[in-house]
């Protein structure tokens, strides 16, 4: 399992808000009594889908330890969190209303079973609401892990998922079949954020809190700081900085699944 900063992820606060809202804002379910968001990290905006349904008991769950402490300075009678892998997660029949995963499933297989599997757990007129980076989006990570230098150490840092490039995470369209075989009517789009982020080597302090966990993880001494540096170099060629800050364009799938 990769380990997860909770500052380093909250670095971009803002930016990582912005698709978390966007997705949440077409969820249709106006009325709920239980939430709950997938990959809950540190719980900032966890806490907004209790505001969003303040009659609903919200439960946060994240694989991550740090990020469950972090979420836990946010708990209240209402929102409550709690340690749990996503893939191992089996919520009853019927018992939910609404389902977040926020930029989570890319981290977890076999998204055609687990997916119906989260469907079956709504209500009627509950709602599956995710959104992932879009498949085949790769920020320059897997071409440098990739390399002869790097290869032998970093062949397994992501275990079942393999490198970073083998996301699995399926077409807007595979989506639609999945969720619409499930009984739910599926909305899915895609956008791409063109993120302007300020300091010097940006893009890699985005990565640093996300994607490029399960590599530096797997690295350490002169080993993980020429690793370091070999992806700062390539990430400034392929985001040069500009005057006004530095651009890191990222697309990112959504769906809404809602069962009427």
């Amino acid at each position: 399992m990769a380990s997860w900063d909770p500052q380093q992820y909250e670095r971009f606060a803002e930016e990582r808000a912005r698709p978390f809202r966007e997705l949440v804002a077409r969820i249709p379910t106006t009325s709920a009594v239980a939430v709950v968001d997938v990959g809950c990290g540190p719980g900032t905006m966890t806490a907004t889908l209790a505001q969003r349904w303040p009659d609903a008991a919200v439960l946060g769950l994240d694989s991550s330890p740090s990020m469950i402490t972090a979420a836990d300075e946010r708990r209240t009678a209402q929102l409550t969190f709690q340690l749990a892998d996503a893939a191992e997660w089996r919520p009853q029949r019927g018992s939910l209303d609404v389902i977040v995963a926020n930029a989570s499933l890319q981290w977890v297989d076999d998204h055609e079973t687990l997916l119906p599997r989260w469907a079956a757990a709504l209500d009627d007129g509950g709602t599956l609401a995710f959104q992932v980076p879009s498949p085949g989006f790769d920020p320059g990570l897997a071409g440098v892990a990739a390399r002869e230098r790097w290869a032998p150490g970093l062949a397994g840092a992501l275990g079942a998922t393999g490198p970073r490039s083998a996301t699995p995470v399926l077409h807007a369209a595979e989506y639609v079949r999945l969720l619409s075989a499930a009984g739910l009517t599926v909305d899915a789009w895609e956008t791409t954020y063109y993120h302007v982020l300020p300091g010097d080597d940006p893009v890699f302090e985005w990565f640093k809190g996300t994607g490029l966990r399960p590599y530096l993880d797997a690295l350490s001494g002169e080993d993980l700081e020429e690793f370091s540096a070999d992806i700062r170099t390539e990430l400034r060629r392929l985001y040069p900085r500009e005057p006004f800050g530095t651009i890191l364009p990222f697309p990112r799938l959504f769906v809404v699944a809602h069962r009427p």
